[in-house]
């Protein structure tokens, strides 16, 4: 979802290569690449970024880049403006990452289970991800790793200082760079998941006339309240922009429309969104506004009816149609 970020390699666990490569495939994910996982979180890291400077490691050796960036998947909800500031940080400095204020007194215990003492929270942070590293340094410090580091370190902003004497840029990150550690917390993910999805919407506005004041109006009276993006126009003039809409992962979407074959329309547009690249974790959902204006209101009817006959197909593929039609007199 990030357009600047040329390649994604995922780290996985040889147990669950096949899964990720069924998931990305079904989803259509796009430049992602998946690496065999190591035993530990840094041997993981350094078969990542051997992909991009060992031949014999890969047989579709990516090209190497700039600047890396090192997230973990636990962190679903970090945003493009973090992951900026740190890439940015990284070209100045070489390396960078995200910190957060501690929240609770970290302590160390002596042999016999006592305290042995406390580190004074506000001299502290804790390190979060993502971070970023000129790609250089950062292989070079994992090529200069030890078994030890390799296998009990976790922290790759200190064997870029460790190897490299590189001292990263800490950047203050955000309240969404929590993990995903404990079953509670996927109940907590999948929450805000779907209240990011209901943030926003594209009204879609194929009409003219007094129809196509509804179309107007409707972004005006929704804006205050979440994001909106308005398209008042002929859908096959501008098959490329909705695509692109569909593409920025809009899951709601209001249809207005002034004409009898409203339902052709209605199955083109969810033709376009199943050819989309927009995965459907979640369910999409179209709202067809349509008047019956010198209309029966028996014809009108006649449509709504041919309208939950199709919704109900649609439903099978995650994407919930609604009708609403307007009688004018």
């Amino acid at each position: 979802r990030i357009s600047w970020i040329s390649d994604i390699v995922v780290v996985v666990s040889p147990e669950n290569i096949e899964t990720m490569k069924t998931i990305i495939e079904k989803y259509g994910h796009k430049r992602v690449t998946v690496v065999e996982g190591g035993k530990t979180r840094h041997r993981s890291i350094f078969n990542g970024l051997k992909v991009f400077a060992e031949k014999e490691f890969s047989s579709h050796p990516l090209q190497k880049p700039e600047v890396v960036i090192i997230h973990d998947a636990v962190r679903p909800f970090v945003e493009e403006d973090i992951v900026s500031k740190v890439v940015m940080a990284a070209k100045e400095h070489g390396a960078a990452g995200a910190i957060r204020p501690l929240v609770s007194t970290v302590i160390a215990s002596a042999a016999d289970g006592c305290l042995d003492h406390s580190l004074e929270r506000a001299r502290y942070r804790a390190s979060e991800m993502p971070q970023a590293f000129l790609f250089d340094i950062i292989y070079e410090a994992y090529q200069q790793c030890t078994d030890y580091d390799l296998d009990y370190g976790t922290e790759c902003l200190h064997l870029a200082l460790k190897y490299c004497k590189t001292s990263a840029k800490l950047v203050e990150g955000t309240a969404d760079l929590w993990k995903v550690t404990y079953k509670r917390d996927l109940y907590a993910a999948e929450s805000i998941i779907k209240d990011n999805l209901s943030q926003e919407v594209c009204v879609i506005t194929n009409a003219s006339g007094t129809v196509a004041k509804v179309g107007l109006l409707l972004p005006e009276s929704l804006k205050s309240q979440i994001k909106v993006e308005a398209v008042s126009t002929s859908q096959s003039r501008n098959y490329g922009h909705l695509q692109n809409i569909f593409s920025g992962q809009c899951y709601n979407f209001i249809c207005v429309n002034d004409k009898k074959c409203a339902i052709q329309e209605t199955q083109q547009l969810v033709h376009m969104l199943e050819k989309s690249d927009i995965p459907l974790l979640y369910p999409v959902v179209l709202i067809l506004v349509g008047n019956s204006w010198n209309n029966s209101f028996s014809i009108g009817m006649e449509e709504l009816t041919s309208m939950k006959k199709f919704a109900r197909e649609t439903k099978k593929k995650n994407i919930l149609v609604y009708g609403l039609l307007i009688q004018y007199k």
